[in-house]
């Protein structure tokens, strides 16, 4: 085990020392060696250009480095540059332009590149009125378009249809231009965290049919957003400023299974005793709020995370409806630290309800 846990913590750390454009949102990128996909690493620091470019005997823009081994690949990260190079080769599939000052996007600036598959535009200057919408459309193989930590003020318009992640974290984001999410049905994965979004048009986001995880933290919602799409799985609801759950907050979210809610101001009056009634969810976060009492959660919840509350009591019906042979929860993990509690406080009965419990802090 040790064999292969080593190389994986170097890794851990090499990365780490490029540079802050390297989040990519926060979410990890995994790589599908199989598919030949490159390295996210800069290649900066690592491999020297000039080697590089001795050896390589395809053609490469003076400003980025294109490695042998990633013959589809091009760097050209943290240059400094304005604008995207020329003559970008037609054979490139996986472009890593993060770290520049690139403010604009026009039309002719990958229009031989048909067979793109990833687009990293991350920690640049984007804007959207420089923004052609004809640039991306073309783009028919295009999966990945990362595009956080930029000047945009909306999610653009004329995306291509076949897209699977869109990050457009920390940005300025404040609304989403007209039918730009109606055709990307082949969406999982929504960054949108870090912007400043109030709303969401109703039903603007039902054609993602396939989206996984949604991460609307950091922005200024007051009250969960309506008609989500039903698939989503995973849901980022954090450091928003949200008045209350009602019943139907998550009304249609049949495969809800990760909840985060920290950081909201939430208040246990204000949120409902049916709020989380759907047996798909498996982990809630509700840290670092104002709840006085724990919420009711299905028997189902493996995952509860309540630290950093002003939490009171504990009371076993919030767990449980029933305990009996085959009526108990299936809590693994249950986080009560940082409250006004103390073991003291645990019902004598408390283990007849949460039998399969691992990790219980108080």
């Amino acid at each position: 085990m040790d064999v292969w846990f080593l190389p994986l913590v170097l890794l851990c750390l090499t990365e780490s020392t490029q540079t802050t454009a390297m989040d990519f949102g926060g979410v990890p990128l995994w790589i599908n060696r199989l598919l030949g996909e490159p390295s996210v690493m800069s290649l900066q620091g690592r491999m020297d250009s000039a080697w590089l470019r001795a050896n390589n005997p395809q053609p490469c823009p003076q400003q980025c480095d294109c490695p042998i081994h990633w013959p589809t690949a091009l760097y050209c990260d943290n240059r400094l540059l304005t604008q995207f190079p020329d003559q970008l080769p037609e054979r490139t599939e996986y472009i890593f332009m993060q770290g520049n000052n690139i403010s604009s996007f026009p039309s002719l600036a990958l229009v031989n590149m048909t067979g793109l598959r990833w687009l990293i535009l991350d920690n640049n200057k984007l804007q959207n009125d420089k923004l052609d919408k004809e640039a991306l459309q073309n783009l028919t193989h295009l999966c990945y378009l990362f595009a956080n930590h930029n000047h945009l003020t909306s999610i653009p318009g004329g995306l291509p249809s076949g897209l699977q992640q869109l990050r457009l974290a920390h940005n300025q984001i404040s609304s989403i231009s007209p039918g730009a999410l109606q055709n990307l049905s082949n969406l999982t994965l929504l960054l949108l965290h870090g912007n400043k979004l109030k709303t969401l048009p109703e039903g603007e986001l039902r054609g993602l049919l396939h989206l996984n995880l949604l991460d609307l933290s950091g922005n200024s919602f007051s009250s969960v957003p309506g008609r989500l799409p039903p698939s989503v799985q995973q849901l980022y609801l954090s450091n928003n400023s949200l008045a209350a759950l009602t019943e139907d907050s998550f009304q249609g979210l049949f495969n809800l299974k990760y909840l985060r809610l920290s950081h909201c101001g939430l208040q246990s009056q204000n949120i409902h005793h049916k709020a989380f009634n759907f047996t798909s969810l498996i982990e809630l976060d509700l840290s670092y709020n104002r709840l006085m009492s724990i919420p009711t959660v299905p028997t189902s919840l493996q995952y509860l995370y309540l630290e950093a509350n002003a939490i009171q009591d504990i009371n076993m019906t919030s767990f449980c409806r029933e305990v009996g042979p085959l009526s108990f929860s299936w809590m693994k993990i249950l986080r009560l630290d940082g409250n006004k509690l103390s073991p003291q406080h645990l019902p004598r009965d408390w283990a007849f309800c949460l039998r399969v419990i691992q990790t219980l802090l108080i």
